[in-house]
């Protein structure tokens, strides 16, 4: 369904406001640069800092920057699963072509309220869903047993794995059959998941290095393995530095770097990135050749 390389893009802000055109230019660049999807309003998008329109402002600035010349799945996500089916339905209204749902937050659902909370998704709209697992963020763990189970759900088609448990590819894959498609949500392991069956990363890195990433992708798929690895040890500083401070800042400061019309400003809780994470994205840009 989906594969390569494909940026959670981060949301610019400017005086406190979405910054449209700024976002527009970063679709733009990120689509030149060889990027192969979009995801809007994700956690690296600061999604739990957008009100309802803010949100499928955003959702409609990447749709239109994007144009048609890549898919763009939006983050749908919510811990409220009323609030959930109704960005799904704005998702699919405006276009997406899929709705990324993270686990739902804080509330801790078990294994059945998962699969309870994603079966009343589709069945409230037919939008497919590429269902996100990251349960350093959400607490409550998205189990293999359970994430073959919601994959027989018609409209689930992808997951991203963010748990760090590269076992897991191997049991989707056994579980969810060898077509399920599986992207990884962890870019320093991306290469590993690649190995294992793996068809892409939703990416942080992918949003200041998106050639790179895109290359890296390619080697991935084309099954050049020693290629890959170079460009995974020329990443992997970057991997790192993108979360020297918490995300989305790092990745905020290192684009403001880039480009003189991206600016750096997050929204509370989020801070800006420190000295001393700005320091590791500088060396870290530097090493890997983007500055």
């Amino acid at each position: 369904m989906f594969s390569g390389s494909i940026p959670a893009l981060v949301t610019p802000f400017r005086d406190g406001a979405f910054d449209a055109p700024a976002f527009k230019r970063l679709v733009e660049w990120q689509i030149d640069e060889g990027t192969s999807a979009l995801v809007p309003c994700g956690t690296t998008g600061e999604s739990p800092t957008l009100g309802f329109e803010e949100h499928y402002q955003v959702i409609d600035a990447c749709l239109e920057a994007a144009a048609g010349r890549v898919p763009v799945i939006a983050g749908c996500g919510s811990n409220d699963t009323a609030t959930a089916i109704r960005h799904m339905r704005y998702a699919r209204q405006a276009g997406a072509a899929a709705a990324l749902v993270v686990a739902p937050y804080y509330n801790k659902p078990s294994q059945d309220g998962m699969i309870a909370h994603y079966r009343a998704l589709a069945d409230a709209c037919d939008l497919p869903i590429v269902v996100y697992n990251v349960p350093g963020r959400t607490v409550a763990d998205i189990s293999a047993d359970t994430m073959c189970k919601l994959a027989e759900i018609p409209t689930v088609v992808a997951i991203k794995d963010a748990s760090g448990d590269l076992a897991r590819v191997t049991e989707h894959r056994a579980g969810a059959g060898a077509d399920f498609c599986q992207l990884s949500g962890n870019d320093d392991l991306w290469l590993p998941h690649a190995v294992l069956g793996g068809a892409g990363c939703i990416s942080v890195t992918a949003n200041v290095a998106p050639r790179l990433c895109a290359d890296f992708a390619a080697a991935c798929a084309a099954g050049d393995w020693v290629g890959a690895l170079a460009l995974h040890d020329r990443l992997f500083g970057l991997h790192k530095a993108m979360f020297s401070d918490s995300s989305p800042a790092p990745a905020k400061y290192a684009l403001s770097r880039i480009h003189d019309w991206f600016s750096p400003e997050v929204r509370l809780p989020i801070i800006p990135a420190s000295e001393a994470s700005r320091a590791a994205v500088d060396a870290a840009l530097v090493a890997a050749g983007v500055l």
